[in-house]
């Protein structure tokens, strides 16, 4: 492996891209003239909320800054490949260990970019998903404000004019007004629930696996640390020569197939619940015991295990 490797363009798709294949590129990627802090960024997110209908006014605002957290790892993501390639430039004039393990580090660095901009693209199919509750929410105002017009005019007629015919009519109007809205109600409580767990289900997975892939890539980033002699030297004396080039070649070699082959059943963290049970079924009483223990003080903790370790002899 050599220098070539962070420069690297078109590869296979990896085993998690070919189980769950990635998203479109996001449609939201910025440039350098609308990036952070830009007025574009500004005006997103100081008029986020003012406009469309009231319903849907605050998810709104919260999907317009989540597209400012988009084009802040973005930056982040071209801003890091650029130290990369700067670590592996510094680096090519120093002693041959310092050259290479830096152009190594650099080559993972620069990977760490790429990982960051495969994030943004999964993060912004997290971000589409909340818009259609969003859209949803702006569909369900118009049945809310017709039904609280037709209920405003009654009360008005009634308070004005108790015998005008009008009242019966729009009686009729204000019962088919209901039933518009809660068939209404009810799409916006059903696809409400079905698109807050698939958005976050993308927006827990793509953390998942981008925090893996980037605990893969520090380990074997500490790896070629391992190669670097820092053992102090005298005036005069000369380090030994290094040969640890191809070592430090078969690390990286190491690292790209791991990440290739990472998947979520090969998963190193996987979350554990203390109230649910091995076989993963509830138990009432089971499920009330485990939230009392978690109330305990440590003194009654550990009161409460001599005892059941009692029973148990």
């Amino acid at each position: 492996m050599h220098r070539t490797y962070s420069l690297r363009t078109t590869r296979a798709p990896t085993a998690s891209q070919l189980a769950a294949p990635p998203p479109p590129a996001s449609s939201t990627k910025t440039n350098r003239f609308f990036g952070a802090g830009s007025i574009a960024n500004t005006f997103r997110r100081t008029t986020a909320g003012s406009f469309g209908p009231e319903l849907s006014r605050k998810l709104a605002q919260l999907v317009k800054m989540e597209k400012n957290v988009m084009n802040a790892i973005e930056l982040c993501a071209k801003e890091r490949k650029t130290a990369a390639k700067q670590l592996s430039l510094w680096g090519a004039e120093n002693e041959d260990d310092v050259s290479d393990v830096t152009d190594k580090l650099g080559v993972l660095t620069y990977e760490i970019g790429e990982l960051e901009e495969q994030f943004i693209d999964r993060y912004d199919q997290y971000r589409i998903t909340l818009k259609g509750i969003r859209d949803i929410e702006g569909s369900v105002q118009p049945s809310r404000e017709r039904k609280q017009k037709i209920t405003d005019q009654i009360a008005y007629l009634k308070y004005k004019d108790p015998q005008s015919p009008k009242i019966t009519i729009l009686e009729q109007e204000l019962v088919r007004a209901e039933a518009e809205s809660l068939v209404a109600e009810a799409q916006l409580s059903n696809i409400t629930r079905e698109k807050l767990k698939a958005a976050f289900s993308y927006h827990f997975d793509s953390m998942r696996e981008h925090s893996e892939k980037l605990a893969l890539i520090a380990g074997y980033g500490k790896a070629l640390l391992e190669l670097l002699d820092d053992s102090p030297v005298t005036p005069g004396e000369t380090r030994p020569s290094y040969d640890g080039y191809e070592a430090s070649k078969q690390i990286i070699i190491d690292c790209e197939n791991a990440l290739a082959t990472w998947t979520f059943e090969t998963a190193q963290v996987k979350p554990t619940l203390s109230i649910r049970r091995p076989d993963g079924e509830y138990d009432e009483e089971d499920l009330a015991e485990d939230v009392d223990n978690m109330h305990m003080t440590e003194q009654e903790w550990s009161e409460h295990q001599e005892e059941e370790a009692k029973s148990a002899a």
